[in-house]
C-alpha cells in the first residue's frame, strides 16, 4: 500500500505540473517549490538545534493556518528560545503569509515523495513537528518516525467515513502510530480514535474559537470600509462561490433592502471578479480601488484580496457565508465572534459549530433567494430579536474559547 501511495503522491504532482501551464494557482504550486531544498538548507544553516530547537507548524491552507495560529503565537511566547519554521502545502496559504512574522521561516511544504520527505526532515531536524487540523502526509510521517520526531496534530477531527476507520483501513491506521498525541476537535474525533486503538488523544476544542475571539479583541481598523459604511446598515457576503451568489442576486440588486453591501468571494481571481461584476447592477467598486473620496459613491464593496474577511465582520450588521451549497460551508465563527447573525445554505451538517448554532437559534439554513429575504426582513422588523440572537453568537463563542490554553498545557509539561 505504501507503494501504491508514493505512485498516487507522483501522479498528482505530474498533474500539477501539467495544470501549471494553464493554471494560475497550479503554477505558484509548482514555482514555489523549485530550489526548495537548497533554500530550506541554507535558511536553516548554522541553527544550533541544541539552544535553538526547531519546532515545525505546518498548515495546509489559510484557513488552517489562522487555526493553528493561537497555538503558534502562544508557542512563541512560552518558548522564545525555539525557532519556528512554518510551512504550507497550497499557495492560498504561502502566497499570503510568507512574511508572517512570528514564524522564522516560511516555506512550501516539497511533494511527500520518500526521498523528499526523508530530505526534508533531515534539513530541518525539527524537535518536534505540529500539524493542524489535518494533511497525513504519510511518507513524512514515517520519515519523522524514523528520527524519532514528535509528531502532534492540534484541531485535528475525524469523520466515520474516513479510510483510517473503513475496513480496508489497516494500513492507513497504521500510519498513526507516528503520531506522539492528537488533540481532537469533539469527542466524535476521541472515540474514532478510541475504536482503532489510538488513546494518545485530548479532546482539546477548536483553536478557531481562540483565534476569531483575539480577531474580536484587536478590532483592527479599515478606515476606507468605515467610509463606505458609514451611518449604514452592512451585510457582508463572506467566502461565496456562485451557488451562493445565486442566492444572493435577488438582495444585492434591491435597492431598497436598506444595507450596504461587502462581497468577498472564496476565489479573487480576476475570472471570478469579473463573473461578479457582470452580474450586479448597481454601484460596485473593488477593494483594491476604494479610497476615501470614493467610498462613499458605492453600494458594493467587492473584495478581490485574500486575508482581510476576518476582521471585516466588525462593521456587520448580517452576514452570509458560503459553501453550503456545495463546496463545504466555511468559518462561520469569524462573524459569530462578533455577535452577527449569519446566514447560509444547507450544507452545513457536518460543522459542529453551525449545527449548534441552528439549534440554539442564532444562525440560519437558507434554502432559496426568497426564503434569505424573508428571514432578513423578519429578523430587521424585530430589533429585541436581533439583540437576543446576537448575544447567543456572542456567548456561543465564549463558552467554546479555551483550546490553544489546553494545548500549551501539554507542551509546557511534556518538554
Amino acid at each position: 500500500m505504501g507503494l501504491v501511495y508514493s505512485l498516487g503522491v507522483f501522479l498528482y504532482g505530474f498533474l500539477l505540473r501539467v495544470a501549471a501551464l494553464f493554471n494560475a494557482k497550479a503554477r505558484l504550486w509548482v514555482t514555489g517549490r523549485r530550489d526548495l531544498f537548497s533554500r530550506l538548507d541554507s535558511a536553516l544553516a548554522g541553527t544550533d538545534r541544541v539552544e535553538n530547537p526547531v519546532v515545525w507548524f505546518h498548515a495546509s491552507s489559510l484557513g488552517e493556518f489562522e487555526q493553528g495560529r493561537p497555538v503558534i503565537e502562544a508557542y512563541r511566547k512560552a518558548f522564545p528560545g525555539s525557532k519556528i519554521l512554518l510551512t504550507f502545502f497550497s499557495p492560498s496559504g504561502y502566497e499570503v503569509r510568507k512574511s508572517y512574522g512570528l514564524a522564522d521561516w516560511v516555506f512550501y511544504l516539497p511533494l511527500d515523495t520518500p526521498a523528499n520527505a526523508r530530505r526534508l526532515v533531515e534539513i530541518v531536524g525539527p524537535a518536534k513537528a505540529i500539524f493542524i487540523k489535518y494533511d497525513f502526509w504519510f511518507n513524512i510521517l514515517g520519515a519523522l518516525r524514523r528520527q524519532k520526531v514528535p509528531v502532534f496534530f492540534i484541531s485535528v477531527k475525524f469523520r466515520p467515513g474516513q479510510h483510517f476507520f473503513r475496513w480496508y483501513g489497516s494500513w492507513f491506521r497504521k500510519q498513526l502510530d507516528s503520531v506522539t498525541w492528537f488533540f481532537a476537535q469533539n469527542d466524535e474525533s476521541a472515540l474514532l480514535l478510541h475504536s482503532v486503538g489510538k488513546k494518545n488523544v485530548t479532546v482539546a476544542g477548536d483553536t478557531r474559537f481562540d483565534r476569531v475571539f483575539a480577531i474580536s479583541e484587536q478590532r483592527q481598523s479599515f478606515p476606507v470600509v468605515e467610509q463606505f459604511a458609514a451611518g449604514h446598515k452592512v451585510f457582508i457576503c463572506g467566502s461565496t462561490w456562485k451557488e451562493d451568489e445565486a442566492v444572493l442576486l435577488p438582495l444585492l440588486s434591491d435597492r431598497d433592502s436598506g444595507f450596504k453591501f461587502v462581497i468577498a468571494p472564496h476565489d479573487t481571481s480576476p475570472d471570478r471578479i469579473r463573473y461578479i461584476l457582470d452580474r450586479i447592477s448597481r454601484p460596485v467598486i473593488r477593494y483594491s480601488e476604494l479610497t476615501l473620496e470614493n467610498a462613499s459613491q458605492a453600494d458594493i464593496l467587492l473584495i478581490d484580496s485574500v486575508g482581510i474577511l476576518a476582521p471585516l465582520y466588525q462593521y456587520a450588521t448580517l452576514a452570509y457565508v458560503g459553501g453550503g451549497f456545495g463546496a463545504g460551508l466555511h468559518n462561520i465563527q469569524e462573524p459569530v465572534t462578533f455577535g452577527i447573525p449569519v446566514f447560509f445554505g444547507p450544507g452545513y451538517h457536518k460543522f459542529k459549530e453551525a449545527v449548534d448554532l441552528v439549534a440554539l437559534g442564532g444562525v440560519f439554513c437558507v434554502r432559496s433567494a426568497e426564503e434569505l429575504t424573508g428571514s432578513i426582513s423578519a429578523l430587521m422588523a424585530d430589533p429585541q430579536e436581533y439583540l437576543r440572537l446576537s448575544e447567543i453568537c456572542r456567548n456561543y463563542v465564549d463558552e467554546n474559547r479555551g483550546a490553544t490554553e489546553r494545548i500549551m498545557h501539554y507542551f509546557k509539561t511534556n518538554r
